[in-house]
């Protein structure tokens, strides 16, 4: 029996503060309550029909990253994925089960942290062009999907609906102050670099990811979600072949779908076929066991 997907949430007597791409956050008064639905988008459009599972993963994913985290960062998480439910939520547990997080509340900097450690997607594009990335220049002759010699920080600016724009660091340290900008950079980077290390030991190249850092008492800490298949880019290492574009554990299936359709990319989105939404919650339920050794 398949699951129903989780496509909206209300909880009577609780105040929702937003309802994003994914996320439904929800004020619980001194902490909030994030809720990761089973939407799914793609060419910045939420399709009509989601995936099951995806809010489980996403919400089991940066658990499992905040755990192997905490030690270089302080994060925003107030339970972690054992922990039961207080109270005042018990009545909605069957709807919130492993796909909800307690967090503290923080003030989001104003730019996305990105740390490339290939060569993909707009960088790649860049590339091309001007053999920069982000104003960053990098060695001639490198190809599609190659490995960096250098893990690059490539913030970029925050954007409510469409792309985020990438930008220098100089305009991000504009934006949040050079200090802030600098220790961002720097946690970034080391995050990105320990957790690329052990994911390659599950078989997994992650080639970039974007981490969100809020202010929280006048700390710099990690919010929002943490190296999920969503804010990165997860390879299968045993597929890797630079020169071209790489299979992955996200939304590929769904982007393949889309790119055979007779679709302008603008809303209303098409509806997914079964077929293309069962392999996208494998894919999904996939990238857990591989990197955490279990099975959701």
């Amino acid at each position: 029996m398949t699951q129903e997907p989780l496509l909206r949430l209300e909880l009577p007597g609780l105040t929702k503060l937003k309802s994003g791409k994914v996320r439904e956050v929800f004020d619980l008064g001194d902490r909030l309550l994030f809720v990761a639905s089973d939407r799914i988008s793609a060419f910045d459009c939420i399709m009509p029909n989601g995936v099951p599972r995806k809010g489980e993963v996403l919400t089991q994913i940066s658990h499992f990253w905040f755990d192997q985290t905490e030690s270089l960062v302080p994060n925003h998480r107030l339970a972690r994925a054992e922990d039961p439910l207080p109270t005042v939520l018990q009545p909605y547990a069957d709807r919130l089960g492993r796909r909800s997080m307690l967090v503290r509340k923080a003030q989001p900097l104003a730019i996305e942290c990105v740390v490339r450690g290939y060569l993909a997607g707009s960088g790649w594009k860049e590339y091309q062009s001007s053999q920069t990335v982000c104003g960053i220049q990098l060695p001639p002759g490198l190809k599609e999907s190659s490995e960096l010699p250098e893990p690059i920080f490539t913030p970029a600016t925050k954007a409510e609906t469409g792309h985020d724009e990438n930008i220098p660091f100089e305009r991000a340290a504009e934006i949040v102050g050079p200090a802030i900008a600098g220790q961002a950079r720097d946690l970034s980077l080391r995050i990105y670099k320990q957790a690329r290390e052990y994911a390659r030991t599950r078989g997994i190249i992650i080639a970039d990811t974007k981490f969100e850092f809020g202010l929280a008492d006048g700390q710099l800490i990690l919010i929002d979600e943490v190296l999920t298949p969503d804010s990165s880019r997860f390879w299968p290492a045993d597929q890797y072949q630079p020169g071209k574009g790489q299979p992955s554990f996200d939304k590929q299936f769904v982007r393949d779908y889309l790119e055979t359709l007779d679709w302008n990319k603008t809303p209303p989105a098409p509806a997914l076929p079964p077929e293309v939404v069962a392999r996208t919650t494998a894919k999904y339920l996939e990238a857990y066991q591989r990197l955490t050794g279990k099975n959701l």
